[in-house]
């Protein structure tokens, strides 16, 4: 991309979409095209279209989405999965109908099976049953990767799917009843040290693994990738084992009780952990295959407990100003 280019940044009110502006502005890419949800309905085909056809985006960046933790996912697979439905399918056309030169579309991990081998290859797509309690999300997003693939095949057109592990960091949803395992984990700690209570509960049996991503190296990821010269962008897109599809992680990984360990020691947590079994765990593991992103150039930086001690200060300032609620 060069720096006056027109870029459309998808969702940029979100963690994720915030993150890849910061990411362009500290890159010197300031012809941003940003809309709210106010603004523009991406469920509303019609609104969509005429935006396109009006601000024309050279390049566009997809990371719109509805997104949650399982309790989120378990009870509301209905809008879950037509809502992502809704947004991709609008944008990836439109982008077709104004020539955009290059998408990114942001996916979610969750679409491999929920017993692939691991760590989870792009290849792996699509060859055994998903995680029951958020295979509405991640048929959502499986459909995307295939759109992408079949306006490349159409089209011509050089469109990229990319799947990035569990993210954290600023602006990321502390809710405990729609937000993912480590803000969760974050709200938890520090409303158990503010009243003093003496155990925290963790859902599950903390044997899971998991992988986590600070949310500005996915942005720096998404720019390395959507920047790669020519011939490896068209090597990406034309991979016989998994055309258009490439993951964004850290390929490190530790267990939810390691995890809850390391949240508790950064919130300053003095109570006990307890784990309630009862509850579901999810995906037994689930590490990502970065080599191929290895093999593009790109490496993550954030270590993850700098990364949460840098997260759990964004969230003290957030609740101290009221943009998160206490």
């Amino acid at each position: 991309m060069n720096q006056q280019d027109k870029i459309y940044v998808a969702g940029h009110g979100g963690m994720v979409g915030s993150a890849i502006v910061r990411g362009l502005r500290g890159a010197g890419y300031d012809n941003l095209v940003l809309r709210s949800r106010e603004e523009l309905d991406l469920c509303n085909q019609a609104a969509v279209h005429a935006f396109f056809r009006e601000e024309r985006p050279e390049y566009v960046v997809l990371a719109a989405a509805k997104v949650g933790g399982i309790v989120a996912n378990s009870t509301l697979p209905a809008q879950f999965i037509y809502d992502n439905l809704m947004i991709q399918n609008n944008i990836v056309h439109a982008s077709w109908n104004v020539g955009v030169k290059r998408l990114l579309f942001l996916g979610s991990t969750c679409i491999y099976p929920k017993l692939a081998p691991q760590p989870l290859k792009e290849e792996y797509l699509l060859t055994g049953p998903l995680e029951p309690t958020n295979d509405a999300y991640a048929v959502a997003k499986i459909a995307g990767i295939t759109l992408c693939r079949s306006f490349n095949r159409q089209y011509g057109t050089r469109y990229l799917a990319a799947m990035p592990t569990n993210l954290y960091g600023p602006n990321d949803n502390f809710d405990l009843t729609s937000s993912h395992v480590l803000p969760a984990l974050i709200r938890k700690f520090h409303d158990a040290r503010q009243s003093a209570a003496a155990t925290v509960t963790v859902w599950g049996s903390g044997t899971p693994l998991r992988e986590f991503l600070h949310v500005d190296d996915l942005a720096d990821g998404c720019l390395h990738l959507i920047n790669l010269p020519d011939a490896e962008y068209g090597r990406l897109l034309e991979d016989p084992a998994a055309p258009a599809l490439i993951n964004i992680g850290s390929g490190e990984e530790l267990t939810i009780r390691d995890l809850a360990l390391l949240v508790k020691k950064v919130v300053g947590f003095e109570g006990e952990l307890v784990f309630d079994a009862g509850k579901p765990d999810g995906t037994p593991r689930k590490l990502c295959d970065v080599s191929r992103l290895h093999s593009f150039g790109w490496r993550h930086r954030t270590a993850l407990e700098d990364g949460l001690r840098e997260t759990y200060s964004w969230f003290l300032g957030a609740l101290a100003s009221g943009a998160i609620r206490g």
